[in-house]
């Protein structure tokens, strides 16, 4: 259970680089401006607002990543501490999403998922 748990956790990691790469780096191209549904000007009166809240997907995504790397080399109490840490912080974030923008459920369940199930299957592994 323990590697399924790496292995969900690895992949949420990964979708957030990815959001880091859409907010940070790719905002106002249309692809990331369709996915957002934001307008030209919407993207660019927003560039900075993006630019930041990329960076803090970027280090949920290294926090995480970094759990299960130090889990791998044996450091099993940091690792578990990271990994609750930022995919718990990645699920807190879907969460309020989905309470503030019910409108945006969709988005906040494909960013909550896979960070939950990790957890869960983390925790699993812990408590057998």
């Amino acid at each position: 259970m323990t590697v399924v748990a790496f292995i969900l956790v690895a992949i949420a990691a990964l979708l957030h680089v990815y959001i880091f790469t859409m907010e940070s780096v790719t905002w106002t191209q249309p692809k990331t401006r369709k996915t957002f549904g934001l307008t030209e000007t919407q993207a660019e009166a927003t560039k900075e607002m993006a630019f930041n809240q990329g960076f803090y997907n970027l280090f949920l995504a290294i926090v995480a990543g970094a759990g299960v790397v130090f889990y791998m080399v044996g450091k099993t109490d940091v690792g578990i501490a990271l990994i609750f840490a930022g995919a718990g912080s990645m699920l807190a974030a879907a969460l309020v999403l989905v309470l503030s923008s019910p409108d945006k459920a969709a988005a906040a369940i494909k960013q909550g998922t896979i960070p939950l199930l990790g957890l869960v299957a983390l925790t699993i592994s812990l408590l057998v």
